[in-house]
């Protein structure tokens, strides 16, 4: 009896008979051959049926194959240097599992990303959005196994909360049993909580952010991975995010070769990724900037042309550090040799794809933690039980967050953040 492998495992058959279980992307015909392009979810390859060999049954089976027909393929495994995977299947049985309704909605011809948006439980099939799926599963292990090794304790923050983690109005207010409630903007806090009790963690889940921007590099829904390290402050912190990023790009190469190829990526780009990255402090950007034409000044924040500016004086991604602390959220440290700016930095990505990472030294003084909440206007008691972490064995700390989306966007080198995710909510899309 024939065995049943995936398409990614089909270089372990060659010349073996196996059995192949599926759906039919595509089909065309050349007087008595099929080619059949079928998926599994792990891959696509095509299927040869030549009517000679499988006899005049089976061949008009084939022929009346709709597109996303779900399908069992038995054949022999061949090498095709031609064939994208190396290899096709000779076919000698076809039974059908489902027979696809005819108009499949997305056929060969372009269509608007709207359309393509409406239609995303169905476009996701497809080689270049299943290729950019797979890289943001690689991507996601490449994150977990980082951290496990490093002795960090994966920890999960509440979704709901009574208050804004980093003081600001963009948020989704929920109703709560009578009480107001909201979706996080951030799992930071309650990871600094962990890390006082478990010294290294990382959380690694959904954010909401309720912003009102139309960009390529903004939803309203996205994953964040967010570590905090109790003693550990701003260099070492830095220093993490940079093997982190190192790490994660390497996964990528060595194990979604396949996927890179499918979606045009060019690998060199992303082989340079290694080492320490450069950096520039926020003050010296304002030179750079002004010096090339941009209207900028002290406490002005980044857009995307000043980003990917920046961006382009370097090969590799590049940390600003050292912004005014008006800018940034009331809990980081300021630096002691210059209270006016943060011990922190944004990491920005090569090719304009903007901020990736966000991080900071934390504030573990108590009074001066007071000090920040009072100049934000915070209502010192929403924040209660975040205080009392100064209150009871205080110790610098730092941590940072990653955005998934931004990241796989960078990876796979696609020019649309809402393909990184299956579903994607924007200001304009909360369907399918």
């Amino acid at each position: 009896m024939s065995k049943v492998v995936t398409i990614e495992k089909i270089s372990e058959y060659e010349g073996k008979e196996i059995v192949l279980k599926g759906w039919l992307l595509r089909k065309r015909s050349s007087g008595k051959i099929h080619f059949l392009q079928l998926r599994d979810g792990t891959g696509f390859i095509q299927g040869v049926v030549v009517k000679s060999e499988v006899g005049e049954e089976l061949f008009k089976l084939c022929k009346g194959l709709t597109q996303e027909s779900a399908i069992e393929v038995t054949g022999t495994v061949q090498k095709d240097e031609r064939a994208p995977s190396g290899f096709e299947i000779t076919v000698n049985n076809v039974s059908i599992i489902s027979l696809a309704k005819e108009g499949f909605p997305i056929s060969k011809k372009d269509h608007g990303t709207d359309f393509l948006m409406e239609h995303r439980h169905l476009w996701m099939r497809s080689p270049k959005q299943n290729a950019i799926l797979r890289i943001r599963d690689e991507i996601n292990l490449a994150i977990r196994i980082f951290f496990h090794e490093r002795g960090f304790t994966l920890t999960e923050p509440p979704i709901i909360t009574a208050s804004s983690c980093e003081g600001t109005t963009d948020l989704f207010e929920v109703e709560y049993f009578g009480e107001k409630a909201y979706l996080s903007q951030t799992g930071q806090l309650y990871a600094e909580a962990t890390a006082m009790a478990l010294g290294k963690v990382y959380t690694f889940g959904p954010t909401f952010r309720a912003e009102k921007s139309k960009t390529r590099k903004h939803l309203t829904e996205f994953w964040m991975i967010e570590p905090e390290m109790a003693f550990v402050q701003f260099e070492e912190n830095l220093k993490i995010q940079e093997e982190m990023v190192e790490y994660i790009i390497q996964k990528v190469i060595d194990n979604r070769q396949m996927e890179l190829k499918i979606l045009g990526r060019n690998i060199d780009e992303l082989k340079k990724i290694k080492g320490t990255f450069p950096r520039i402090k926020y003050i010296d950007t304002i030179k750079l900037l002004q010096d090339n034409g941009f209207d900028f000044k002290w406490g002005d924040d980044f857009g995307a042309p000043q980003e990917t500016f920046i961006a382009e004086q370097y090969d590799k991604p590049v940390f600003i550090t050292h912004f005014p602390k008006e800018m940034k959220a009331f809990y980081m440290q300021p630096d002691p040799d210059d209270p006016k700016v943060i011990l922190g930095a944004d990491l920005i990505a090569p090719e304009g794809y903007g901020e990736i990472i966000g991080g900071s030294e934390r504030i573990h003084d108590l009074d001066l933690l007071l000090e920040r909440m009072k100049e934000e206007k915070l209502e010192e008691e929403l924040y209660e039980w975040y205080v009392d972490l100064r209150k009871y064995g205080s110790v610098p700390h730092s941590g940072f967050g990653l955005g998934l989306e931004r990241t796989v966007a960078w990876i796979c080198g696609i020019d649309h953040i809402r393909q990184t995710i299956p579903f994607a909510r924007t200001l304009n899309r909360l369907y399918p």
